[in-house]
């Protein structure tokens, strides 16, 4: 067994920025997936992404297809005809997921493949950071 001393006095300090830009990814099966549900109907700009406080261990995604981003929204542009709006509130919660899109017989399902999860629900409907 090894022992380590932590030392305040040499430790660097970090800052946390909630609003710092969320590195959100999807998988070439999300964005096609998107982009078809997009050519369905030209109204909509793209696909956002919000976290609400809900379920049973306390947050779930919310993603919905939208006309234009909301007030804050932070821009990731996934492929040219593509675009992910993600809510200003919703960043620190989401930086560094990937979306996915699977199909598993006559089921489909959009996952959240995100790091600072840490607990899911049983039913993969909420998470909690």
């Amino acid at each position: 067994m090894n022992t380590e001393t932590f030392d305040p006095k040499n430790a660097v300090a970090t800052s946390y920025d909630p609003n710092e830009a969320a590195s959100v990814s999807m998988t070439d099966a999300a964005i096609a997936h998107v982009r078809k549900q997009l050519q369905k109907n030209s109204e909509m700009a793209g696909v956002r992404l919000a976290v609400k406080k809900s379920g049973c261990s306390g947050f779930k995604y919310d993603i919905e297809f939208v006309a234009q981003p909301g007030k804050g929204d932070q821009i990731i542009e996934l492929a040219d005809d593509v675009k992910l709006f993600v809510a200003a509130d919703a960043k620190a919660y989401v930086r560094g997921t990937e979306i996915d899109y699977t199909k598993e017989g006559l089921n489909s399902t959009i996952k959240f493949n995100n790091p600072n999860a840490k607990d899911l629900c049983g039913c993969g409907e909420s998470f909690s950071v």
